[in-house]
């Protein structure tokens, strides 16, 4: 039960999870007719000794299936490491235990990301979700995001973009994306990052350019 897809990456993730999972059923209930028919025949050869044949099915049928998988991961991996001229970039810093932004693009608009605290979060549906500053993205643009880290590892991860990038001091990683539609879209911390690991979630709010471009302006008199 995989999140509903909001962006091309997580769609193909979910068409490559379905793919896999029906190749894994077919396998586990031919296996299992083949077990059971073993407990209920009585048949036996005692003078069976060899089978080169079988021996052979049984070898090239297995590589037959890892190549039906193999052949659609590689294509997606490819897909997910793709990067086509970004309209905007923006930076994330990993820290223990909050998040900072950088959009690069518009004279450095700069701010810091934390969870407001479960006494805070009354007036909020998203208990241990929110933050005080979301992240501000357009829907339908390109979207690069540089991801490093300031002290320890972290990982920038939002299932329902299909995005998981290490935050790792002193490497940048990179990934690019494209959000289908306007939304509020969480995530968290992946990697085991210390005592507050829970508490650091990331907030992708998705708008349309024409408010985007209200907010940079608004964000750039502050």
């Amino acid at each position: 039960m995989l999140q509903d897809s909001a962006s091309p990456l997580m769609e193909q993730l979910s068409y490559f999870h379905d793919h896999t999972l029906m190749i894994l059923l077919i396998i586990t209930v031919l296996v299992s007719q083949l077990l059971l028919s073993l407990f209920w025949n009585k048949y036996t050869h005692r003078f069976l000794l060899e089978g080169q044949m079988i021996e052979i099915i049984w070898t090239i049928l297995p590589t037959i299936t890892l190549i039906f998988i193999a052949i659609p991961s590689l294509r997606l991996i490819y897909i997910l490491d793709e990067m086509n001229n970004p309209s905007i970039t923006i930076k994330t810093i990993g820290h223990q235990w909050y998040w900072s932004y950088e959009y690069s693009d518009f004279n450095n608009i700069e701010f810091d990301s934390y969870m407001i605290p479960t006494d805070e979060t009354k007036n909020f549906n998203f208990r241990l979700l929110e933050v005080d500053n979301r992240i501000i993205i357009p829907f339908e643009s390109n979207i690069r995001m540089l991801v490093t880290a300031a002290d320890v590892i972290h990982s920038w991860t939002i299932p329902s973009l299909g995005i998981k990038i290490d935050a790792t001091p002193g490497r940048l990683n990179q990934i690019s994306f494209i959000i289908n539609r306007s939304g509020l879209f969480f995530g968290q911390c992946s990697e085991i990052c210390g005592a507050n690991h829970s508490f650091m979630p990331i907030v992708l709010e998705s708008i349309s350019p024409k408010v985007f471009t209200q907010w940079i302006i608004k964000m750039t008199k502050l």
